[in-house]
């Protein structure tokens, strides 16, 4: 898998965000470009933003043991596979704010580095190497960036 923690990576990543428009469509699922990038910077939110509640100890046993494997391999996520709650985005959004924001993310993840990573606690898994945090921050976008053509 590619390692969005290096520069290449995050710039390649980035001019396949560049190439989206509002008007862009899925090639499958059902959120417009948008509503797909507010939901990538979900991802991030939970790492920089303390905007979402963690989850309960009961959760965090079922999120660790029958979720974590799926999110953090390298293994492609299936079209239209199904989302945690958090990530559903039922509204529409700006389009150029959300763009805007998901590069900002992505060179902050980048410019910290993977030492910054490894051993990070994430919000739902638990302790993650930092492969295991690259995995699920390309991994995610690389399927929406595919989802919509770019």
């Amino acid at each position: 898998m590619k390692n969005i923690f290096q520069a290449e990576i995050t710039s390649e990543v980035i001019d396949r965000i560049n190439k989206l428009t509002p008007t862009t469509t899925p090639l499958w699922g059902k959120m417009s470009v948008s509503q797909m990038l507010a939901h990538c910077n979900v991802s991030y939110e939970l790492v920089y933003d303390n905007i979402y509640p963690k989850p309960g100890a009961f959760m965090k046993f079922i999120l660790k043991n029958l979720v974590k494997s799926k999110v953090v391999s390298e293994k492609p996520y299936p079209e239209s596979s199904q989302t945690a709650p958090q990530f559903i985005i039922k509204d529409e959004k700006e389009f150029e704010k959300e763009k805007q924001r998901l590069i900002e993310y992505i060179n902050k993840t980048q410019q910290l580095g993977e030492n910054h990573f490894d051993g990070k606690e994430s919000h739902s898994f638990g302790k993650l190497t930092k492969s295991e945090w690259n995995n699920m921050f390309y991994k995610h976008l690389d399927h929406h960036l595919n989802q919509f053509g770019v």
